[in-house]
């Protein structure tokens, strides 16, 4: 059975290039598992649905979110505050 949703990633491109999959049918992990390779600044090679890869509006949209998600839960960390005063200081989602 196809995974809903599979990541293709680097996680240190810089010095290695082992391409490795993460593979979910949440796409709640998706996303979450996205905010984490941003984190870390793995490269994201692909984005996959039902084994059919995303095009760039769609890739671009998830890694948006995922982007938006992980500035604000530092904003949230650094200055000590709630999901939606971060939302309603810096228009971050929550």
């Amino acid at each position: 059975m196809i995974a809903k949703f599979d990541i293709d990633y680097i996680t240190h491109p810089q010095h290695n290039k082992t391409l490795h999959t993460h593979r979910t049918d949440d796409p709640v992990a998706a996303e979450d598992f996205l905010i984490g390779l941003l984190a870390i600044g793995a490269r994201v090679a692909a984005i996959k649905h039902e084994g059919i890869e995303l095009g760039r509006p769609e890739a671009d949209r998830m890694v948006s979110v995922a982007a938006q998600r992980l500035a604000s839960q530092m904003v949230g960390i650094s200055l000590g505050l709630d999901g939606a005063e971060v939302k309603h200081r810096f228009g971050f989602a929550a």
